[in-house]
């Protein structure tokens, strides 16, 4: 019901849209044998708005994937590179969070495992919202920070490391399912960063899936039924992601251009010193206000992307 909801949104959308041409072009014959000029004015008004809501609604199309419409699950990791990656993966987290409060999204910190002497190993956050998948997909992969460490006493210069997985929020039993017998669930006593949030029940709970040997594990919730619920849905989406994966490969078998969201394979390049950039490797796209982009401003890479899928 929510996908034929969301359907007939779409189509009442590009109805209206047609119906306010129509309507344009028939005052527009009126206005020319009357010879009103306001009218005239008013209808080239009207014709900006349409563009603009014509240009939005095609970007719209970038966004017609499976599970586009579906909220999304960010899973950041830390690669080497000791604190300062570590202090990247916080950066990066802060960063889609703010650009999930400027979008109107709601955001939630599912799991995240801190570094000893600061920021994260890895983390996982969900961002909801209409499309919010379909927009951060985009963000799949590796990205690089060069700077002046701060942990560093001669402050050289660093470049960290960041891998970033993007997956749709699914159902388990409606996208897939899973069989029980495939599971190893294991409970532990969860530990919060700087020792006041470390739980005395067993409540952090990890998650085994033996046939693909993936492994997943939430804490942050103070009841175990709420964490297992948690972790059972990250399991649920890395499947989903690692089927989808599956399927790229065939694919890539036939068209010979994929390009894995792995290690080395940096998608954008954040640079705090000498100079100040951020660019991505696959557009070419380049802006200077690094602090703006940090600050959760990336529309303007996710857009310049997907409209580049869109092209292809």
């Amino acid at each position: 019901m929510k996908h034929l909801a969301g359907l007939n949104s779409l189509v009442s959308d590009w109805n209206k849209l047609s119906d306010k041409v129509f309507s344009s072009l028939e005052l527009l014959d009126l206005a020319l044998m009357e010879q009103d000029q306001d009218l005239v004015l008013n209808i080239k008004s009207d014709t900006i708005d349409i563009i603009d809501s014509f240009k939005k609604m095609e970007f719209q199309l970038v966004l017609s994937g499976e599970y586009d419409q579906r909220d999304a699950l960010i899973a950041l990791h830390a690669g080497a590179g000791g604190v300062d990656s570590q202090d990247w993966t916080l950066m990066l987290m802060r960063m889609y969070l703010r650009w999930a409060e400027r979008n109107g999204f709601k955001s939630q910190v599912l799991d995240a495992s801190y570094g000893e002497e600061g920021g994260i190993k890895s983390a996982t956050i969900q961002i909801s919202g209409d499309y919010a998948y379909g927009n951060l997909k985009s963000e799949k992969g590796v990205h690089r920070l060069v700077r002046l460490s701060p942990f560093d006493s001669d402050h050289a210069r660093h470049t960290s490391f960041v891998l970033a997985e993007i997956l749709p929020r699914v159902e388990e039993g409606v996208d897939i399912n899973i069989n029980t017998d495939d599971l190893r669930v294991d409970v532990f006593r969860a530990g919060g960063h700087g020792g006041q949030s470390v739980q005395k029940n067993s409540t952090a709970v990890r998650i085994t899936h033996l046939p693909t040997n993936i492994v997943v594990t939430c804490q942050n919730e103070r009841s175990q039924r709420q964490n297992r619920d948690i972790a059972m849905s990250i399991l649920t989406a890395r499947l989903i992601d690692l089927e989808t994966k599956r399927k790229e490969d065939e694919m890539a078998e036939i068209k010979g251009d994929h390009i894995s969201a792995e290690w080395g394979n940096q998608i954008r390049s954040y640079v705090l010193h000498p100079y100040q950039m951020v660019k991505d490797h696959r557009t070419d796209l380049e802006v200077s206000n690094t602090a703006d982009v940090l600050d959760g401003n990336i529309d303007e890479f996710i857009t310049s992307y997907l409209t580049l899928q869109l092209n292809k």
